[in-house]
C-alpha cells in the first residue's frame, strides 16, 4: 500500500500495489481523526490487502474503485 489520505466523512484512500499496476481503493472508518484511521489501516494492512485483491479479481469494484469497511 501506498499514499495514503483521509477525505471527508471517515474515509481512507489509498493504492494497493501489484507489480507495476496501482488499484485505488476505499476503506471506510468511524476515526475522525487522520492520525487514528491511518494507525488502524497500518495494524490491519495484511488483512485489507488480501480483501481489496480478492475483490479486485472478482471484479468488486465502484466506479473503479476497491471499497472497503473497518473490520
Amino acid at each position: 500500500m501506498r499514499r495514503t489520505k483521509l477525505d471527508s466523512g471517515g474515509t481512507i484512500t489509498f493504492l494497493l500495489a501489484f507489480g507495476a499496476d496501482r488499484q485505488k481503493c476505499q476503506l471506510a472508518t468511524t476515526f475522525s481523526t487522520q492520525k487514528q484511521a491511518f494507525s488502524y489501516l497500518q495494524k490491519n494492512r495484511r488483512e485489507f490487502e488480501r480483501i481489496a485483491r480478492a475483490r479486485l479479481a472478482s471484479g468488486e469494484l465502484q466506479d473503479g474503485i476497491v471499497v472497503l469497511s473497518m473490520l
